[in-house]
């Protein structure tokens, strides 16, 4: 049996997730379900089966990179617009309790299955790290870091094959 299982974000009690990072731990709290309604993300929860704990989320958005800022080998093989579509990973935590147990690998897999199964024009997986642990993370996973525009930026894409 499998110890987590990953649903849509609907009226789960959200109060007690912890993750560490009071942004992330609020987004969820406070600005999930709003974003969801309004259409500008779509949130998804890993369950704790056994207890129905939150023990992880992940965010999805559509967005777009400017193609200058892709590695020449990437961008020759897109047309030549301005920018390209991706799907956004906007947000990716792990509560304390299961950190170091791979969930953030196996909800990092989650969102690339479903971006896969979208019936939509992206190129890529995209995301903001939000720190260098963060960055490390997702370049151990095969992100590639784009060119920064800004200092402390952290842009990394995943091209969908």
């Amino acid at each position: 049996m499998t110890r987590f299982r990953i649903d849509r974000l609907v009226k789960q009690n959200r109060s007690d997730f912890d993750c560490g990072n009071e942004a992330l731990n609020e987004y969820l709290r406070r600005h999930a379900g709003q974003d969801q309604r309004r259409r500008c993300a779509v949130c998804f929860l890993a369950i704790e089966n056994a207890t129905d704990r939150i023990a992880g989320y992940y965010t999805l958005a559509s967005g777009s990179v400017d193609l200058d800022r892709l590695p020449a080998d990437v961008a020759k093989r897109l047309p030549r617009y301005p920018a390209t579509p991706v799907i956004k990973i906007g947000r990716l935590a792990v509560a304390m309790a299961f950190q170091g147990t791979g969930l953030a690998r196996a909800l990092l897999a989650d969102a690339y299955k479903r971006v896969l199964e979208l019936d939509v024009g992206a190129f890529a997986l995209a995301v903001d790290a939000i720190d260098d642990d963060a960055e490390a993370f997702y370049q151990h996973h095969g992100f590639l870091k784009l060119q920064s525009r800004t200092i402390g930026e952290r842009l990394l894409l995943l091209p969908i094959v």
